[in-house]
């Protein structure tokens, strides 16, 4: 895994807001005094955080698992051969946990392969969705058939159009995408076959990424000192804030996957471990990256983060819900794209009954001034997504670049303005038109899904302490 042990470090400066009381239990009950028993509001949001584990373990965790594996969402096209753009890469991770395995060409499914169609959300046919938009010569009438059939009008697309469609919506989506797009299309990954779990990565290469993030990338308070663990960030607008909390949440979520999957050997050297080796959860290492006496008080704040992120992503799903749920999901296979379309429009309208969700349009609303801070917010978050290509784990790289993918779509849905004013109509293809790339869907769900994960194994967790 991309978390090294000696993050903690990073996280032991880079913190978000001080402890508050109520995030612990009163209880002498010994269930109740588990550092990780969170209670209380989350911070900048309504809703509070038992609210948020009912909800996912009960309705939201046991959906995502079985939707997960369906052929549309496990299979994930990613450029893991783009380098590094910041510094050299001088620490590419040689344990065999680290490798990623692509996909051959037969275990993709034949609805996948090639080359997506930007305007295949409006195809009619789904089996039309991989193919290009047919040239205006191939559609032309006679003009008798013309005269036969008064009224008609020609509504195909030439070649050229198209192309200038294609060029309108790529500087459109440089304006409103908060990832930089990938100069490749990368290869498809099953990842089913290529789970996020602990690899051994670590050391300055780990410590760098996060270093990076921190010091380079987020909002901090002002005049703050390098070290500003007691620092208050009050004081800091609410843009501000959000950008912090979901960078910690994330950083928390990713430290909980690895905590929950850890290599369970007594072999000193990851590279002598047999391949038959286990992974679990492993206690004592989320006690060391989370209890308040290993962080200077702070782990219980990055946990609650994890819920800010958590309802951030959520509310872009309940947003985006009337968009996807028009998506054929299609990849070939009749039966299993219609029991996806069936799973996804279960688990939409799950997510679209949560009472207290993110409430985005408090944010960016002071004019000039609020809208240079959301491109300064947007370019902050790009940098993230840059920094992903200096992983140096590939395995970590994968998921990594695939759970900033999945927020930086969360964002976009939260904040480029089109989903406000999205209608499920077609009166002009040449109007700017908000769309979601199949990889764009697939990030945002699958992010969403570590999400989930990562509340239901905190609870697991709990139990473990008990």
């Amino acid at each position: 895994m991309w978390l090294s042990n000696s993050v903690i470090v990073i996280l032991f400066l880079f913190p978000t807001f001080g402890v508050d009381a109520n995030y612990f239990g009163t209880s002498n009950d010994n269930d109740d005094q588990c550092f990780c028993k969170l209670k209380g509001s989350i911070d900048d949001c309504s809703c509070s955080v038992d609210t948020v584990d009912h909800f996912n373990n009960m309705k939201i965790y046991p959906r995502l698992r079985s939707l997960l594996v369906k052929d549309y969402f496990r299979f994930y096209k990613v450029n893991l051969k783009q380098e590094c753009p910041f510094w050299s890469d001088d620490s590419r991770c040689a344990i065999r946990y680290c490798h990623v395995e692509p996909c051959q060409d037969e275990d993709i499914p034949a609805g996948l392969k090639g080359d997506v169609s930007r305007h295949n959300h409006y195809n009619e046919n789904p089996a039309d969705k991989y193919s290009a938009p047919r040239p205006l010569e191939d559609c032309e009438r006679s003009s008798q058939d013309y005269n036969k059939e008064l009224g008609y009008l020609n509504t195909t697309i030439s070649v050229k159009n198209y192309e200038e469609f294609e060029m309108w919506q790529k500087h459109d989506d440089a304006v409103d995408n908060f990832c930089v797009s990938e100069t490749s299309p990368g290869e498809y990954v099953d990842l089913l076959l290529n789970p996020e779990r602990y690899t051994g990565y670590r050391g300055p290469s780990a410590h760098r990424i996060w270093r990076s993030i921190y010091m380079e990338n987020c909002f901090r308070p002002e005049k703050s000192t390098r070290n500003f663990v007691q620092s208050k960030m009050n004081g800091m607008c609410l843009e501000k804030r959000v950008f912090y909390r979901v960078v910690s949440g994330l950083h928390s979520s990713i430290n909980i996957h690895l905590c929950s999957k850890y290599l369970l050997s007594e072999k000193d050297s990851l590279e002598t471990v047999s391949a038959g080796a286990q992974w679990g959860p492993n206690l004592s290492e989320l006690q060391r990256r989370f209890s308040p006496e290993t962080t200077g008080g702070e782990g219980p704040t990055w946990l609650k983060n994890l819920y800010f992120i958590y309802l951030l992503e959520l509310r872009a799903l309940a947003k985006a819900a009337p968009y996807l749920l028009r998506e054929e999901y299609y990849t070939g296979n009749d039966e299993d794209d219609r029991d996806t379309r069936l799973a996804v429009h279960d688990f939409l309208n799950v997510v679209r009954s949560f009472p207290d969700h993110f409430n985005e349009s408090v944010m960016f609303n002071g004019g000039a001034q609020d809208k240079a801070l959301k491109e300064e917010f947007r370019q902050h978050f790009r940098n993230i997504s840059r920094i992903m290509d200096c992983v140096g784990c590939d395995k970590c790289k994968l998921w990594g670049k695939l759970q900033i993918h999945g927020l930086g779509t969360a964002l976009k849905i939260l904040f480029s303005g089109k989903f406000d004013r999205w209608e499920p109509t077609l009166d002009d293809i040449t109007k700017q038109q908000f769309y979601l790339e199949r990889s764009e869907i697939v990030a945002l769900i699958n992010a969403f899904g570590r999400l989930s994960d990562s509340v239901f194994e905190l609870e697991m967790f709990r139990q473990m302490m008990r």
